[in-house]
């Protein structure tokens, strides 16, 4: 027997149960984990609360929140009193005694070891599966929201006679209640059967009945249950029929009825309906008959007519019926999908006019006064002069440009603007205060002419606001900009660390300190927590530089922002800055879409919104979401000093804004209450405008018979400057449509026949949001089949001998070519052609307007200035510009009207002068601070220099045209001319 008394040895020990003192802090180390989990979780609930609390959209939040918590408390529980309730009744229906077996002898040891813990394993199957159900409940809140507020669209379908709203907004609800319904039963049936099986309600190799018949009769009932939701789902499948999807001759996004769906689907779903009801009741039936024979035989009858009925008889349909008639029979069909195509994105207005297309110079007078009068030409691209606004106007290197600059209107003249906004790349050193409270905003938007240079300059834009700080043309207003589309960082504001206004041209520094409204408070204790521990961040809890006054500011792009206070809306890819009443507001387009409007095809907006821009600074739309209806319904708003988010309704008719205005009453704004002045600045979106140009292709075309031959399909032409196979994208330009008697502001865009590259018409829409013909689409056919399209407009180019020449010998002085965009302008039954042509020499970082390229049915003018392109190709001057006065007379093709400067001599003095300004800009840039003006200046003189140099050297007699001097440096002698220059296509011979 084991010693229990002390002995000599002592007491004995107990092993391995902890002292109270570990015990102690175990628990406390346990509850303090628990704790840090709990406020990680509140600690994101906290900070979203404020954010939306801050930007005066609580109510967005609050709806939503209450939205997910109800349908996660409803559908949780449901689901889990559905398998809980059959669990008990399976247990409750348990025989009394079980078969002496083997099978029941192994069962024996589960039931034992399950019986102590019975309640609980119940519990907790139970809570589970409502956990599961309730969170894959709250994804369907947009869908709860649009079914609970949808009003009616006023249309109705051409084959139920149901209104729209029908199929937008309830038959998604439906879906998901139906979908939920066969997860409960299928769930419910499997637990049954399980606790059947443990208590020996149902048996697989005991001897006797395979089941009881208290067993039978409740897995009869879940099974019949399952069939009774097979009814309904063949009967949601009738209207399903109206918003499926398919393959088709005419469209691969083909949507809605055809022939064999009405004739062959339809029918059947409805016999499958009713044969389900059937089979559901002989599931009933084993209440009283306590026999699976007739269920059983009822639901492979079933299963064989939904194979015979459902899928072979539609298969013998097409195959014998359709394919050999195709055309006629779904000619009705193909009629219903156009027209509701065309209304659903809003194009069912639009008329193709014929145009003949082909410009020939008749009239040289004439046509040229009306080459004048036809249109703003930009000629600075803004895809092309950020480089350029960078160097020019960055003034520091914390500050930067988007790659892609944006196109408004002011003082009635089109105008290329872009904000100076913060980069903290460029900080010298990079630290947690210098990167959050230090350099927390951008300084100031900076402006150019978007139709001529500035006077004096190889090219470079005419700013009409400039400088740091600017001044110009915008007058007085605030120029910081803490929210912006490059302002991705949060920043703390408003306390006791100054934050950098920008350096002074003097050495000093210009401090400030945040007074505007938005920003979350962050100094007291608990907000600093909760956002120490939502940003991953320490030092926010104990940083010195936080106290009175910090605000701390995040989300700040524009879209973030938009999107956060509109989760229900889609945004446009780009937004765009104004000035609008002494404040810099970003512009943002948005949508409101589905995927439920009948009979409308398809369109899936991240590939039908993409094009040769969207891979540099322009964002996609919503990459994969598949819509088939879409309205511009929002037009939006941020501030981008204090980040007040505005939503404006713009679409008033649309039932979809309609529906989700009353389920957030009080966010979206009266069109009413638009501003003057912001609705000046307002333009018709870009990606709504692709969209629509993208359906236009082939919805143009209003008979069934061409529609199916597909005999007049168009497609949207690649951007002929770049090297990649990507749409060409629209472009804004003030112009002159034929019949127009004045210039409106204006979104233009071409199209080509499918697979062919000459032109086949020409879409422009009303850009102006303040004209009362906005949103109007002018489509203007071509019907001469022989038109250039763009990229052969560009091949021309690209071969014309001066072109080639040019772009050689430039190339030969190891500069960069670079094609502005090609815009197109109808003419006098013709179209003008008109592309800006920008040099990047040696040494510099940005391009220089160099010449103008214009063409005009045969003709092709290639000068300095757009006026000079003009009347090479006219063959008369035209009136003078005051805004661009011509730096060269006009030539000819080819035959300049007065020589350039010839001679040794003055080949001589253009290297010198070239040698001169290299120099001027090395010694800018080794200045401390960087001297950019100075350096700018010094590129612009180098570009000249060099073009000065290449007359001279082209103008002496032993140097043909198109041909190398013997006094060129051997790189430009093998400067090929048919290389290709960046960002387009080969010039050719």
């Amino acid at each position: 027997m084991p010693d229990r008394g002390g002995g000599p040895t002592g007491p004995r020990m107990r092993v391995g149960r902890p002292s109270r003192r570990v015990r102690t802090l175990l628990m406390t180390l346990g509850v303090l984990a628990v704790l840090a989990m709990v406020f990680v979780m509140f600690s994101g609930f906290w900070t979203d609360w404020l954010w939306y609390r801050s930007v005066d959209y609580s109510s967005v939040f609050t709806t939503t929140l209450w939205t997910k918590i109800g349908l996660f408390a409803v559908f949780g529980l449901l689901m889990a009193t559905a398998v809980g309730l059959n669990i008990w009744l399976a247990h409750r229906l348990r025989p009394p005694l079980s078969a002496m077996s083997l099978e029941q002898q192994s069962l024996d040891r589960y039931r034992m070891s399950i019986a102590p813990y019975k309640k609980w394993v119940l519990l907790a199957t139970t809570a589970l599966v409502g956990l599961i159900a309730g969170a894959s409940a709250t994804g369907q809140w947009r869908t709860w929201l649009m079914w609970m507020n949808g009003v009616s669209f006023g249309e109705k379908d051409p084959q139920f006679s149901m209104d729209v709203s029908f199929f937008a907004f309830d038959l998604p609800w439906y879906r998901f209640m139906l979908g939920f319904g066969f997860a409960a039963v299928v769930l419910s049936l499997i637990a049954a059967a399980l606790t059947h099986y443990l208590y020996g309600g149902l048996r697989i190799t005991s001897p006797g009945a395979r089941a009881t018949a208290a067993a039978t009769g409740h897995l009869s009932v879940l099974l019949g249950l399952f069939v009774a939701l097979k009814a309904v789902a063949y009967w949601l499948d009738r209207y399903g029929l109206a918003v499926k999807s398919s393959d088709f001759k005419a469209t691969d996004n083909w949507t809605g009825l055809r022939y064999v769906d009405a004739n062959a689907y339809l029918p059947a779903k409805t016999i499958l309906f009713c044969i389900a009801v059937i089979c559901a009741l002989l599931f009933f039936a084993t209440l009283w008959r306590r026999t699976w024979q007739l269920p059983v035989i009822g639901f492979g009858l079933m299963v064989l007519s939904a194979i015979l009925i459902g899928g072979l008889y539609p298969a013998i349909v097409q195959k014998f019926q359709v394919q050999p008639n195709e055309q006629a029979k779904e000619a009705p069909y193909i009629e219903k999908n156009i027209e509701a195509t065309r209304k659903a994105y809003g194009i069912d207005g639009v008329k193709a006019g014929d145009y003949t297309g082909r410009g020939e110079v008749k009239n040289p007078e004439q046509q040229r006064k009306n080459a004048d009068a036809a249109a703003s030409y930009r000629i600075n691209d803004p895809n092309i002069v950020s480089p350029t606004f960078q160097q020019l106007e960055q003034e520091r290197k914390y500050y930067q440009f988007p790659s892609t600059l944006d196109v408004d209107r002011y003082n009635g003249q089109d105008t290329i603007i872009g904000l100076r906004e913060l980069n903290l790349a460029g900080v010298d050193k990079r630290n947690w205060i210098n990167d959050h409270f230090t350099y927390t905003h951008g300084f100031g938007a900076v402006t150019a002419k978007g139709t001529a240079t500035a006077e004096g300059t190889s090219g470079s834009p005419a700013f009409t606001e400039s400088g740091l700080p600017t001044k110009g043309m915008l007058g007085d207003y605030e120029q910081r900009i803490y929210y912006g589309e490059k302002t991705t960082q949060y920043s703390i504001v408003g306390g006791p660390q100054k934050e950098l206004d920008y350096e002074q041209d003097g050495g000093g520094q210009a401090t400030t300190s945040y007074q505007g409204k938005g920003g979350i408070d962050v100094s007291g204790p608990l907000n600093r927590a909760a956002y120490a521990v939502a940003f991953s961040e320490p030092q926010i809890l104990y940083s010195g530089a936080i106290g009175d006054g910090s605000k701390i500011l995040y989300n700040r792009t524009p879209k973030q922002r938009v999107e956060a206070v509109a989760p229900w809306l889609t945004i446009d890819g780009d937004a765009y800055p104004a000035v609008i009443g002494k404040r810099i507001q970003w512009v943002i387009d948005a949508y409101t879409t589905t995927n439920g409007y009948p009979y409308a095809s398809r369109t899936t907006l991240g590939d039908t919104t993409a094009d040769s821009l969207t891979d540099r600074q322009r964002a996609v739309v919503a990459q994969q979401n598949q819509v088939n209806y879409i309205r511009n319904s929002v037009k939006a708003t941020v501030d981008a000093y204090d980040g007040t988010v505005t939503l404006y309704e713009w679409d008033e008719n649309d039932p979809v804004l309609k529906t989700w205005k009353k389920a957030f009453p009080g966010t979206v704004k009266d069109k009413a209450d638009i501003p003057d002045e912001l609705q000046e600045h307002m333009r018709y979106p870009q990606d709504m405008f692709k969209v629509q140009r993208e359906l236009l292709a082939l919805y143009h075309v209003t008979d069934a018979d061409q529609f199916y031959n597909a005999s007049d399909a168009w497609q949207v032409p690649n951007d002929p400057t770049k090297s990649d196979s990507n749409a060409v994208p629209p472009y804004y330009l003030s112009m002159k449509l034929p019949g127009d008697e004045a210039q409106q502001f204006s979104l233009t865009t071409t199209f080509t026949p499918s697979g062919r590259p000459n032109l086949r018409a020409f879409m422009a829409v009303d850009a102006d949001a303040t004209s009362a013909d906005y949103g109007k689409i002018e489509l203007l056919r071509v019907t001469d089949d022989n038109v250039d399209g763009p990229e052969q407009v560009q091949s021309r180019l690209n071969r014309h001998g001066p072109i080639a020449t040019y772009v050689r010998d430039l190339k030969g002085a190891d500069s960069t070519i670079k094609y502005g965009n090609l815009l197109t302008v109808p003419l006098d039954s013709g179209f003008l052609y008109v592309e800006p042509i920008y040099a990047q020499g040696r040494g510099s970082e940005f391009p220089l307007l160099s010449k103008v390229a214009v063409v005009y049915g045969q003709k092709i003018g290639f000068a300095d200035d757009l006026a000079g392109a003009l009347s090479q190709v006219f063959g008369v001057e035209g009136a003078p510009d005051e805004e661009t006065p011509p730096t060269d007379p006009a030539e000819p093709p080819g035959e300049p009207t007065e020589p350039p400067a010839t001679g040794e001599a003055a080949l001589q003095k253009a290297i010198a002068d070239a040698q001169k300004a290299y120099d001027d800009a090395r010694a800018a840039l080794e200045k401390e601070p960087t001297d950019w003006a100075a350096y700018g200046k010094a590129q612009a003189d180098l570009e000249a220099a060099l073009k000065r140099a290449a007359d001279a050297q082209k103008a002496q007699p032993d140097s043909a045209p198109g041909a190398a001097s013997d006094a060129k440096p051997d790189a430009e002698k093998d400067a090929e001319p048919d290389a290709k220059p960046d960002g387009g296509a080969p010039p050719g011979e």
